[in-house]
C-alpha cells in the first residue's frame, strides 16, 4: 500500500489514463496484469494502486519508487515498451508524471 508522507524520499509517480467505457475493463485488465506479472517485481517497486471513476472513461494509477532512476528503468525494459505499446491501443491518452511530495493532510 502506497504511504504517503512529505519527509520520504520515494519517487511518486501519477499516470492517468483516458479511454471509453467500451475499453475500461480491458485496460483494467491489462494494467492489473502488468503489475501483478511484471512492474511489482523490478527493482525499486515500493507500491502502487489503481483507481477508476464511475463514468468509466478514467484510470488513475500512484505509484512509488525507491528512486526516480528505477521507475525510467522499468519503463525502458523490452516487457513494459511492448506492453505500453498494448496499453495505448486500449486508451486515447495516458501520461505517466513524477511528483515530489510537498504537504500531507491526515
Amino acid at each position: 500500500m502506497p504511504k504517503i508522507a512529505k519527509d520520504n524520499s520515494y519517487q511518486t509517480v501519477i499516470t492517468t489514463f483516458e479511454m471509453t467505457p467500451g475499453t475500461a475493463q480491458d485496460l483494467m485488465d491489462a494494467l492489473n496484469d502488468a503489475y501483478a506479472a511484471f512492474i511489482s517485481k523490478q527493482p525499486g517497486f515500493i507500491a502502487a494502486g489503481l483507481h477508476i471513476n464511475d463514468a468509466q472513461t478514467r484510470i488513475a494509477n500512484y505509484s512509488q519508487w525507491e528512486r526516480r532512476e528505477d521507475f525510467l528503468a522499468m519503463l525502458r525494459t523490452d516487457e513494459m515498451r511492448a506492453r505500453n505499446r498494448a496499453i495505448n491501443e486500449l486508451c486515447k491518452t495516458f501520461e505517466p508524471v513524477m511528483y515530489d511530495v510537498v504537504e500531507c493532510f491526515d
